[in-house]
């Protein structure tokens, strides 16, 4: 199961969580940041960036799905 959207390739990030204690900031591990992705299926009726998405189901972040409604 990929964490990848179909549509603009959002996926997974590596990040630093910093604690800083008093003057200074300590070290800490690499954090995994992964993207909203939800399995939707496209109907008729979508702007062009999904027309090639029609009639399928695909995996996608929820700020296309979110474009994909308007």
């Amino acid at each position: 199961m990929s964490r990848k959207c179909e549509v603009c390739q959002k996926k997974t990030t590596v990040s630093r969580q910093r604690n800083k204690l008093m003057s200074k900031y300590n070290p800490t591990p690499k954090q995994k940041k992964y993207p909203n992705i939800q399995s939707i299926f496209i109907n008729e009726g979508v702007p062009n960036s999904f027309k090639q998405f029609i009639g399928k189901r695909i995996k996608a972040c929820t700020k296309c799905i979110k474009t994909l409604s308007k």
